[in-house]
């Protein structure tokens, strides 16, 4: 089982700059693709980026330009950069990770973690 848990969410200005982190933990042996989404009040959760272990990256056209993403795969982190926020960044947003495998060569079932609110005030 995987754990993850995200930081790094607050309260900012349009136009200004937040990191999440994500920090993954537990028993396992790699985790191909990493990636950030976000729900905001009565909307679905949408994906907002992915990076896998080799580092292609994807992102949503919303962000692109703005956020970017990264992976230190030596500690097990992500990170989602926010630049030029807008209030429409406004959400929860959540790290998940996918293609879990331990030791034994078992592949795990994805993991979510718990979220953390972005709120960027007009």
């Amino acid at each position: 089982q995987v754990q993850l848990v995200e930081s790094g969410g607050g309260l900012v200005q349009a136009g200004g700059s937040l990191r999440l982190s994500c920090a993954a933990s537990g028993s396992f042996f790699s985790i191909n693709a990493m990636g950030w989404s976000r729900q905001a009040p009565g909307r679905r959760r949408e994906l907002v980026a992915t990076i896998t272990s080799g580092g292609s990256t994807n992102y949503a056209d919303s962000v692109k330009g703005r956020f970017t993403i990264s992976r230190d795969n030596a500690k097990n982190r992500a990170y989602l950069q926010m630049k030029s926020l807008e209030p429409e960044d406004t959400a929860v947003y959540y790290c998940n990770a996918e293609g879990i495998w331990d030791y034994s060569g078992r592949r795990h079932p994805d993991s979510w973690g718990q979220g953390t609110q972005v709120t960027v005030s007009s």
